[in-house]
């Protein structure tokens, strides 16, 4: 079954949505200078809800420098999602401090992004439009992957059971579409999420 992934949380509310819907990753921002970034504060807050569940703790960083993000953050989180310019050096450095599983993301626009992210040495990847764009990418270009990813970008419930049928990714990703003027909303996170299971 494709997992599904919902990410941007930002409130109580929303993790408390996610406590009744039992996605399999919750994702924060925690990089900062974003739209749906969360200070630390917050994030402790948020994370220690979700402690006792089963759904995966996402951090979320971007180009975040590496004494910023171990330790700091690592005990809050489950998994740690790269969506900047993260090289393969930093992943390596990266993984001298941390056992935590690796997600890289890759906006795609060529098949040399699908090769990087072919090729790369995260434990999972996701290919995405952009950072939170909404809008999709040319998903032809996934059939040359070869390895599971996380599929983000532009996803709703009108076209995810498509994605899901045609690719067969290991996870969803929905963000932007789970809002109403820029809040997540708790209709249309449930509904996306009985979208992914009802395929």
């Amino acid at each position: 079954m494709t997992r599904v992934k919902l990410c941007g949380l930002r409130s109580e509310a929303d993790v408390r949505t996610v406590l009744e819907l039992r996605p399999d990753y919750a994702g924060f921002i925690l990089s900062g200078g974003f739209r749906r970034s969360i200070d630390y504060d917050m994030f402790i807050t948020l994370s220690a809800m979700l402690r006792d569940s089963d759904i995966k703790r996402v951090g979320v960083f971007v180009n975040e420098p590496l004494d910023s993000l171990i330790g700091k953050f690592e005990e809050g989180i489950d998994v740690i999602q790269l969506h900047g310019n993260e090289s393969e050096q930093y992943i390596s450095a990266l993984r001298k401090h941390t056992d935590k599983p690796i997600i890289k993301a890759f906006t795609v626009k060529s098949e040399a992004d699908i090769e990087a992210a072919r090729v790369s040495s995260a434990d999972y990847v996701l290919l995405d439009s952009g950072t939170g764009t909404g809008s999709t990418f040319d998903h032809s270009l996934i059939a040359d992957l070869g390895r599971p990813f996380f599929l983000a970008g532009g996803l709703t419930p009108e076209n995810v059971g498509e994605a899901i049928t045609r690719f067969e990714p290991f996870a969803v990703d929905a963000s932007s579409s789970l809002e109403t003027d820029g809040i997540k909303d708790k209709t249309k996170m449930t509904v996306f999420v009985s979208a992914v299971r009802s395929v």
